[in-house]
């Protein structure tokens, strides 16, 4: 059997304008039974579209912020770098990945970019904006392979197919998160201090979000192996 082909967001360095691709989401798919396919910054939707027949699920990857117009608001002055060329290649290869029903995964910045392009909106900056009896590292003085904190796995979701506990242990690398989630979406996870750390969207063949970044942890921890699997699984269908 054929290895399913996923198409991976690029990273976009604005300073000298280089794409690039972390090594981490291609180790874990590659282990998980599947190809990556990195796909290109600057491509209009007829090439977006072309090129999304070659794949069968589609990876958004971590990096900078979104811009905050698109939800509307200001920029925050904690805001930090943008790239507009990534935000508009992002929003049209979901809007092209949801109308071929092809399954998707969005890692950190993935899945804030999820919850923007179905109509949801984000903080711009936790420590200003969200206030908790017990600030959680959000962004960990820890290195990514090592998880900082707990998330409340609620029942009945995806994100509890993937292990057989009520909380995983995740790392953390983010100033911004999801505040308002985009009509049809549910949350499958939650920190103690009351983030949402994890979404999806019933009835689609599979569309997962998380905030953390299991790619750094599939090795050991085996939610975030379980986690590639499942998607992985879901584009062999």
């Amino acid at each position: 059997m054929k290895k399913p082909v996923i198409g991976l967001t690029p990273s976009h360095n604005t300073e000298n304008d280089d794409v690039s691709m972390r090594p981490t989401y291609i180790r874990a798919l590659e282990a998980a039974g599947a190809l990556s396919l990195i796909l290109p910054l600057e491509a209009s939707k007829e090439d977006l579209t072309q090129l999304s027949s070659l794949c069968q699920g589609f990876l958004f990857t971590g990096g900078p912020d979104p811009h905050p117009f698109l939800w509307g608001e200001e920029t925050h002055k904690n805001c930090g770098p943008i790239s507009v060329k990534r935000d508009q290649m992002e929003l049209t290869l979901l809007s092209i990945a949801m109308e071929q029903k092809k399954p998707i995964l969005g890692i950190c910045r993935g899945a804030q970019m999820l919850n923007i392009g179905l109509g949801g909106d984000i903080y711009q900056d936790i420590d200003s904006q969200y206030r908790s009896a017990f600030p959680i590292a959000h962004t960990q003085p820890l290195h990514y392979r090592h998880p900082s904190h707990h998330v409340d796995v609620k029942k009945n979701t995806l994100l509890a197919s993937f292990g057989d506990d009520t909380s995983i242990q995740v790392n953390s690398c983010h100033h911004q998160a999801i505040r308002n989630l985009a009509p049809g979406l549910i949350p499958g996870g939650v920190a103690s201090d009351g983030i949402v750390e994890e979404i999806e969207l019933p009835d689609y063949p599979f569309l997962v979000g998380v905030q953390w970044h299991p790619e750094y942890l599939w090795e050991t921890d085996s939610c975030a192996r379980n986690l590639f699997q499942a998607f992985v699984d879901a584009c062999k269908k």
